[in-house]
């Protein structure tokens, strides 16, 4: 659905995020792989849909579609068998001219230009926030709805910061403009939320560590390049990190504040306080960067209103959408990124009882997730399928 911004929104009911991929629960017996949904195609033009996929979209552009996160857009869009008349895959100057494959068909990607979006119904910008700043403005001036994954417009108060196991019904709040949450806070979020929501939770206390792939596919490709680097006794160059990441942690590299927080922790505050519609949540977040090329975890202490027990989280997380719990004590198997890695959920686990807080109230867990999809990709494309119910 194409919106205009001259026309007043339209008043729906209760949106709900299609749960093809995110009411799965199975957690394999040899604890070693995630099973996933069965996925359909993505169709194009005149192709077939199968059944249950028979609405198309006309138009969709993805803005960054040779990055990280457009490249895993481009996956998913295949998997979860959105019908697509039309793809205009856009990145800078350098990239155009890249053949990029969606469900077989072999797409050349375009350099984004201010026509780029004539006739989109829809763009999904994973470009970095200057460029979101500059183009999607534009884009919604023709009737565009942008999904945007840059931090650039999560706090403006007129637009909607949706994580759709959460908050769906703040889609219909739009005015053009739909913002993707940082991928350390939809981690957080998606274990905390549904706690939040039976006992209301008073403060977050959580330590993030965060995969080089949270800083792209150069990050990816540096931490590889270090590790080899390292083993083969050669002398470790940092270029996308300020510091060596291959054997090697550091605090998050982003600008801190006069409060001593960085950007990153800010983020976390700032946007899970929007997106639960808490403004008086207390969190603290400390975001460190590890050698794990793609998955964050989190370390993540809670304090509730009530007294609260284990297995009473146990029993919350485990029918939450979009969580598996994985919380084996038996044989010591917990949430990891090697687990995490290329699934559609975030794991949760470790869940124990905080002894230092003598009035029952307090929990301790563990979170894995992967933030090239939750974290950013599969976000962004279930905010497209909540405006396709629109």
């Amino acid at each position: 659905m194409r919106y205009s911004p001259a026309a007043p929104r339209p008043e729906q009911g209760h949106l709900r995020a299609k749960n093809g991929a995110l009411e799965c629960r199975q957690y394999l017996t040899d604890r070693t792989r995630l099973q996933k949904t069965s996925r359909a195609a993505c169709y194009f033009g005149d192709a077939e849909p199968e059944q249950g996929n028979a609405e198309m979209i006309r138009h969709l552009a993805v803005v960054g579609a040779t990055g990280a996160v457009g490249r895993e857009v481009c996956a998913i869009l295949e998997e979860r068998g959105l019908r697509v008349e039309r793809l205009s895959l856009l990145a800078s100057s350098r990239s155009a001219g890249t053949k990029i494959s969606v469900n077989g068909h072999t797409l050349t990607v375009r350099e984004l230009s201010e026509h780029s979006f004539e006739g989109a119904d829809y763009a999904i910008f994973s470009a970095g926030g200057e460029r979101s700043k500059h183009f999607a403005p534009i884009a919604t001036k023709t009737g565009t709805v942008v999904i945007d994954n840059s931090s650039a417009f999560r706090m403006d108060p007129d637009t909607p910061l949706v994580v759709p196991e959460i908050n769906p019904d703040d889609v219909k709040k739009h005015r053009g403009l739909i913002a993707n949450p940082n991928c350390s806070t939809i981690i957080m979020a998606m274990a905390v939320w549904p706690l939040h929501r039976v006992n209301q939770v008073r403060r977050i206390v959580v330590s993030t560590y965060q995969s080089a792939s949270g800083a792209g596919a150069a990050a990816m490709e540096e931490l590889r390049t270090q590790t080899a680097d390292h083993l083969a006794g050669r002398k470790v160059v940092p270029r996308v990190f300020p510091h060596p990441i291959a054997f090697n942690l550091f605090s998050h590299n982003t600008p801190i504040g006069p409060d001593g927080y960085n950007l990153e922790e800010k983020k976390m505050i700032e946007e899970t306080r929007k997106i639960f519609h808490a403004p008086s949540i207390a969190i603290a977040p400390t975001c460190i960067r590890v050698p794990v090329l793609r998955a964050h975890s989190e370390s993540i202490n809670l304090t509730f209103e009530r007294p609260i027990t284990p297995q009473e989280v146990r029993s919350i997380l485990s029918e939450a959408p979009g969580v598996i719990v994985v919380d084996d004590v038996e044989a010591n198997r917990f949430p990891m990124p090697v687990d995490a890695s290329g699934q559609d959920f975030v794991l949760v686990g470790r869940i124990r009882q905080d002894v230092s807080q003598s009035d029952g109230c307090g929990i301790e867990l563990f979170a894995s997730g992967d933030q090239l999809r939750k974290g950013a990709a599969l976000n962004a494309i279930q905010i497209l399928e909540l405006l396709e119910k629109i």
